[in-house]
Parts: C-alpha cells; structure tokens; sequence
C-alpha cells in the first residue's frame, strides 16, 4: 500500500498585496469608527434639543421626555455597536476585504478572492505547480498595485456627520449663552427626565392655581399675576376651557383677568401666556347651602316652659315675645366665615303704640364648628323682623346671599273657654243632672280653668239668686289644652227654680290679665208646675203630629184599595208597579216618623214620670199611647212596607202579586185603626193633662201674688211714705219688676179663665164651669189691674193687702179643682181586673220613679265629688266677663 505524498508548505500572498490590504482596512475602520462616534454625539445632542425645543412649546411629559432621552443614547448604545460590528468586525480578513473590494471593482475583487483562495489550497504534489501559482498571485498583486483600493471604499460620512454634530454643538452652546436658565433647566428635565423638574418658562407665573372649585353653572373670573422675576411680560394671553372658544385678556397691572362662562362639568383651562402654558382643573361645585335650620327658644321667664328646639322648615319662626332665640345653621360643607344681620324690621311700630318698644338692628359674626354655624342669643321683641345670613366654604365659595329667617312675634293670646255636649239653653228640674265638657285652651299654658254659674229670677222674690263656681283643672305650664267633663245638678248645689247661666272659664300665666269667660248656657230651671206646662205643650205637639201621621196613613189605605181593585196581570204593569213602588215609599218615610215619634213620646213619658205632680191616670192614658206608637214603628207599619215590598218583586206571579196586595192592605186597615186608638187614648191623656194643668197654673199664679207680697214686705221699711220719684235706685228697680210681674200674672189669669171656658165646652165637667163662673163673677181682672196701678203710684200697702186677698182666692180655686181631680181619678173603677190593671200599673210606675230617683241620686253625688275636687273652700265669685 502507497502512502500519501505530503502537502506542500503554504504560499503567502505577495507583500505588496498584504500591505495594500492592510491599509484598506486601517482606512475603512478608521471612518466607520468615527461615523459611530460622531451619530452618537448627534444623537445626544439631537434628544437635548428636543427636549429643549418641545419645553418651549408645552409641558413635555415625563413619558415624552424619557423616550426622547432613550432615543439619544440609542445611538450610543445601539447603532454605534451594529455600525463598528458591520464595517469592522466584519471586514477583518481579507476574503471580507476582498468582497467589499468587488463591489467597487468586479474583477480585481474576484481575482484577489482567487488568490486568497490559491494562499490556503491545499493540492496533491503532483497536480499542482507552485510556480504557477506564484506567478498568478504576482500577477494579481501587480494589478491590484496599479489600483487605488482606497477608491472601493464605502461612502464616508464621518465629515458630514462631524459637521452637524458641530452645528449642533453651536446650538447648544448658544443656548446657554442666550438662555442660560433655560438651557440649565432642559438639560436637568433631559437628563432627569422622571423627576418633577418644572418646565421652565420665559413668562412667569406667581404662585397659579393648580385646581379652583367655582359655583356651578355660574359664570366665574380667574386672575393670573406675572412673577417678579419673568423675563417676558406679554401683552395678551388666552385661555381655553375643554373644547370651547377660548377666553382672550389683556395684560393690565402685571395681571390677566379671565371671565368664563358658567359650567357644570368638571374640566381643565389650558392657559396660553407667551411660552407659558398653565392648566387649572376647574371643579364646578354647588355654593355652600344650608341642610337643616334649628332654632333654640327660651321662652319669657314668667310662662315657666323650658327651652325648647324648633325644626325650621319654612323660614319663618314664631316666638312669643320677650323670648330669646339662638338660630343654628347645618351648612353642606365645612365654612370659612359667615355672618347674620343686620336685622331688619318688618313693619315700623305706630307712633301712637305705647307697648311698642323701638326696633335696634342687630348683626354680627356667627361662631363656626365645622359644618355647624349658631348665633348668639338674640332677643324678640314686639316688631317682626328678618334675619339674613351669609357666609363662605374652605373653597372660597360664598352662600346663602339670599337666605334669610322671618322672625314673627307672637303676642300671649288671651285662654279660651267652651261648653260643648249642651245645647245654648236647657230647661229642666232641680233634681237633674246634666253632663257637659267643659274645654279651655291657652297658647301658652293653662293656668286655672273652671266653670262658673250666675241666677237670676224672672219675678221680684225675697229669695238670693244662686251663684258658684267650682275649678277644673289647676293648668299647668305645659297644659296648652283641657277638656273635662262636668256634671251638674242644681239640686246637689242648693240651687232651686230660677233662670241661671253657666260659664266656662280659664285663666293663663300673663300677669295682670283678668279671667275669660265662654260662651254662656243658660238653664230654666222650673218648679214642677212649670215643668208640666212645657210637657203639656210638647204633648199637644206630639198628638198634633200623630194626627198628620194617620191622616196620611189613611190616604195611603185609599190609594192601596184602588190598587187592589186591579188584577193580577194588571198589577205587574209598569204603571203599576210604579204606583206600588211610589206607595212602599210613603209608607217607609211614614214607619220613620213613627219610630221619631214614638222616641219622643218615650222621653216625654220619662220626663213627666219625673215631674211628680202629674195624676197617675194622666200617665197611665200616656204609657197606652205610647205603647201603640211603639207597636206601630216596629210592628204593624213595617208588615205594610214589607207587604208592600213583596207585591212589587219582579219575579212574581199575578197571583202572589194580588194576594201580597190584599195583605198589604189587610196589615194597614189594622194599623189605621190602632193609630186612631192610639189618638184616642192621647186625647184623653191630654184631657187629663191640661186638667192638671189648670191646677198648676192656679197654684203658679198665687205663688206669683204671694212673691210680690213678700218683695213688697221686704222693703216696707225704705219705701213707705215715699212717692215714685223719690224712692232709691234699687228699690225704684225693685218696683218696676213687681209692677212688670203684676202685669204677667193678670195676663195668665186670663188665658186660665179662657183656656177653662174652652176645656168645659170640651168636657162639659161641672166643676171646670163653677171655678169659671166663680172667678168671672169676682171680677179678678180688674183686681189684679187695681193692684198694678197702685204699685205704679208707691202705694205698696194697699198693693199688698190685695195681693194677699187675690193669691189666697187662687189658692181656694186650685185646691177645690185639684180636690174634684181627685174624687174622679179614686172613683168608677169598674171590676177586679181594672183594679189589677191600675195597680200593675201604679207598681210600674213607682219602679220608674225609684230607677229615676237613684239615678237622680248617683249623678248628684257625682256632681258633689267634683265639687269637693275642685279644692274651693267657697264659691268663687264670678267676674264680669
């Protein structure tokens, strides 16, 4: 096996050619190293003036400032590394020279490439000629010897580039020789770009606002001041909120004065002064108002009420006068400062009103604790007046320009007093009790409150007309309203028949201020005859009506019985059925007044079983009645209107409506005729009535004569032997009421004599004609004339010597009519059953009196509790209202 000849030694290119490679790459690295060096110098230099030129223009951001920075050193940092990477690292051997030689010169590039490639082959001994390729590598370098390689270079810019990096140079150092302040400060914002290094400006601003809270939707003004220390002072300057039109002002006094229309949206006003561009966030804020107003009142000393806190909703305070007031205010924000006055008057107080003190305007400041703003106490006097308010924000917003507080005075108003559950005049007996409510009010506390009671005779007596009073309530400062109930009885209080009136009082805490009075209730309180001429008269109503009911009642019949004349079919013809309709109605309103009536008839039945002095006869005739009344509103009328009712259902047949007619008809027949008993039994009851009548009013009339006597007897001693004219005031009113009474009792002696001739034409009673004949026959109107006339010209002696005669004559009448009453009412009793009937009844009746009497009794002792209640050792004494 042969083994391998060994390779032959390499073979160096020619010198000439090393060294005229060398230099080409000496020179290329030389300007490409330059070239990186001088663009990062640019670079620097180029974000400096950057940052310097956009300074000028606006508040560069730091963001901005910082990328510009970034850029600049990115020259140094990244280009200059790729630049010397791409023209040295990559151009150091010369097979890279090579290349870069063929791109200039083609052939010479591609032959040198071949000799560099002929230095490192690596032949067989024998088939390659060392001198050929000595000579080819000769040959290439004699070639590349007649070339200027330096010719194949790149483009060299290092010059240009040094040119501008020098330009640039001589900016930046002109700006330091113009502007040193300026250039300082965009080198320190260049090489700090994220710190807080202010823009620095040539126009200078003293100290501008940054955020300003102005009042919502109004217009507002923002003052800018040039600083000492600016180097420019431009003539104009603008100002633009957001997108809208900008704001245009001129320089006056070192100050630009800015007017902006109202806004509603928070936003930001760009400020253009010369170089300087400012921003001010606007914040558009409500103005400071008031959430809540409270005022703290301290009442006048002499009303007792404590202080007391008022919730002002409608501006407007009442006080009572004398009073102080201390207004606090709950604002929507925290305050700065704020003020109250001065005060002003309302109405000017008359020259001619001595109360009226004159009216002093207050103001001051009000003391501030955060959102809370009070003022101090401030006294009320008798003129109403306003206070105004003002005050500012920690914004500097200012507030309530237009709010301001009413103060009313109010005058301590007189109490009231009321008797309410009573009607205006009362007539009952001494022995009844009445339940009222008595009512007082005061604006300011009650003090007292009570009623009180005053009598006085309708005819001249001896006797003291009754007066008392009795207290309530002992108020209370804080009793604005009393309301009691009151019950009173005459009797329990010793008070017998006269006309008396009753009054609510109360009194409040004002000094000096007299006692006020209600509305008076006057009470006829009547002796038991009087008493039974008012029931005779409601009876004689009573039947009256009765008769109207029946009358109608009986027409109504009529008409039913023509209905039910007609046949079935006929009788559920519309026609018809609106006659029948038509009847039901009638015979409702007629049921209505029956059960009124009835009820009416059960109070006068209570009420004259309560009197006493009538007959049980008289009662027992009233009860029958009243028991028909009864049965006919709860019974028999009902039946009619239900029958009624029954004929006139739709769903009927002819026959069901003719026979519900026929019934109706039959149910009202009955009810005629017992409302025609029932009249009956009426008539004889008031028979009986006005029979006992007749007794009372005889007994009434000597009582009146026996009264004049008395009054006449009284004053005996002042008025004899004196004429009219001469006698003394009181007696001279005394003897004008005797006379006015000797008037009353001759006219009654008449009515009773003719009201006797109408009973017996009635009657036809014996005895009524006797008394009738009797009384005629003693010429008593005449007597009773005589002793008028007498008591006009003073003689009192001979005016009581017949007074005497004339009251004892009465007396004999009634006793002699009252003694026939009872002869007729204890006779002709007929058989045991009568008598068992009149003694059932008699037993009623004097149950009724016992549940009367007791309940009489409780409401007395009630009344007397109350009294003893009201803590008055005596009667009060009432006062003129």
């Amino acid at each position: 096996m042969s083994e391998r000849p060994p390779s032959p030694p390499p073979v160096p290119i020619p010198e000439s050619l090393r060294l005229q490679l060398e230099e080409f790459r000496r020179v290329l690295w030389r300007i490409k190293v330059q070239e990186a060096v001088i663009a990062g110098v640019i670079g620097l230099l180029v974000s400096f003036l950057v940052v310097y030129g956009l300074d000028r223009i606006w508040q560069t951001p730091a963001l901005v400032r910082l990328a510009i920075l970034l850029g600049g050193t990115s020259v140094f940092a990244v280009f200059a590394p790729f630049w010397i990477h791409r023209w040295v690292w990559r151009h150091r051997r010369e097979n890279q020279l090579a290349q870069l030689i063929a791109r200039r010169f083609p052939g010479l590039g591609d032959r040198l490439l071949g000799v560099i490639e002929l230095q490192n082959q690596d032949e067989n001994v024998t088939s390659l000629s060392p001198r050929l390729r000595a000579a080819a590598m000769e040959a290439v370098a004699a070639e590349a010897s007649a070339r200027t390689l330096a010719e194949a270079l790149p483009p060299a810019r290092h010059r240009k580039w040094a040119l501008a990096a020098l330009v640039l140079a001589a900016g930046v150092a002109t700006i330091w020789v113009v502007a040193p302040r300026a250039g300082t400060n965009a080198l320190r914002r260049w090489l700090m770009p994220l710190s807080d290094t202010p823009r620095y400006t040539f126009t200078m601003l003293d100290s501008p606002p940054t955020e300003v809270a102005v009042p919502f939707g109004e217009a507002f003004d923002l003052t800018l001041r040039l600083a000492n220390d600016t180097e420019r002072r431009p003539p104009n300057a603008s100002g633009r909120y957001g997108l809208q039109p900008p704001v245009a002002t001129d320089l006056a006094e070192d100050s630009y004065h800015f007017q902006f229309p109202g806004q509603q949206d928070p936003g930001t006003i760009v400020f253009h002064i010369g170089d300087a561009v400012h921003e001010t966030r606007i914040i558009p804020v409500q103005r400071p108002a008031a959430e809540g107003t409270v005022a703290r009142v301290i009442p006048p000393a002499y009303l007792g009420i404590p202080e007391k806190t008022i919730e002002l909703d409608t501006g407007v305070l009442s006080v009572v006068e004398g009073s102080q007031v201390d207004v606090r205010i709950r604002t929507s924000r925290a305050l700065s400062s704020a003020h109250f006055g001065p005060t002003v008057a309302n109405r000017i107080p008359s020259a001619d009103a001595k109360d009226a003190s004159p009216f002093v305007p207050v103001e001051g400041d009000l003391i501030l604790k955060g959102r809370e703003a009070h003022m101090p106490l401030l006294a009320v006097g008798q003129v109403p007046f306003d206070i105004p308010f003002s005050w500012k924000d920690e914004y500097g917003l200012g507030g309530g320009g237009s709010f301001k507080l009413r103060v009313d005075p109010l005058r301590d108003a007189a109490p009231t007093a009321y008797l309410q559950g009573i009607e205006r005049q009362k007539v009952m007996l001494p022995e009844e009790t009445i339940d009222l409510e008595a009512l007082a009010e005061d604006d300011f506390g009650l003090k007292t409150a009570g009623i009180e009671w005053q009598g006085e005779f309708s005819r001249p007596t001896d006797e003291t007309p009754a007066t008392g009073g009795m207290k309530l309530s002992d108020g209370g400062t804080e009793l604005r309203r009393f309301s009691g109930p009151v019950a009173f009885s005459p009797g329990a209080f010793g008070i017998g028949p006269q006309k008396l009136t009753l009054r609510a009082y109360s009194e409040d805490y004002l000094p000096g201020r007299p006692r006020m009075y209600s509305e008076p209730v006057t009470l006829y309180i009547l002796s038991r005859d009087e008493h039974a001429q008012m029931l005779k008269n409601q009876f004689d109503r009573a039947i009256t009506e009765l008769e109207d009911l029946a009358r109608r009642e009986r027409n109504q019949l009529e008409e039913n019985e023509r209905i039910e004349r007609l046949d079935g079919a006929d009788l559920q013809k519309e026609e018809n059925r609106a006659r029948l309709d038509a009847q039901q109605q009638a015979e409702a309103e007629n049921t209505r007044r029956m059960q009124e009536l009835s009820q009416r008839m059960e109070q006068l039945m209570k009420d004259s079983t309560r009197n006493g002095e009538i007959d049980k006869n008289t009662l027992k005739k009233m009860a029958e009645s009243m028991k028909s009344m009864q049965e006919l509103s709860t019974q028999d009328l009902p039946k009619v209107d239900s029958k009624l009712g029954d004929a006139n259902e739709e769903t009927n047949t002819p026959e069901k409506t003719k026979k519900d007619v026929q019934d109706a008809v039959k149910e009202q027949q009955k009810a005629v005729e017992k409302m025609q008993a029932a009249i009956e039994k009426a008539n004889d009851a008031n028979r009986r009535f006005e029979a006992g009548t007749f007794v009372s009013r005889l007994k009434k009339a000597a009582s009146e004569e026996e009264s004049i006597v008395n009054t006449l007897v009284k004053r005996y001693s002042e008025t004899l032997g004196l004429k009219a004219n001469e006698l003394d005031p009181a007696d001279q009113r005394m003897a004008n009421e005797s006379i006015r009474q000797q008037s009353d009792t001759a006219s009654d002696v008449r009515w009773i004599q003719e009201d006797l001739g109408h009973y017996y034409t009635r009657t036809e009673k014996a005895t009524f004609k006797e008394i009738l004949d009797e009384m005629r026959e003693s010429k008593i109107d005449l007597g009773l004339e005589d002793i008028r006339n007498r008591l006009q010209i003073a003689r009192n002696f001979t005016a009581t010597e017949g007074a005497k005669e004339w009251a004892t004559r009465l007396g004999d009448w009634a006793r002699k009519l009252e003694g026939e009453m009872n002869q007729q009412n204890g006779g002709g009793q007929g058989g045991g059953q009568g008598n068992s009937e009149d003694e059932d009844f008699e037993f009623m009746l004097r149950v009724m009196k016992m549940v009367q009497q007791e309940m009489d009794i409780r409401a007395q002792t009630r009344a007397l509790e109350q009294l003893q209640r009201s803590r008055q050792s005596t009667p009060a004494t009432p006062s003129e209202p």
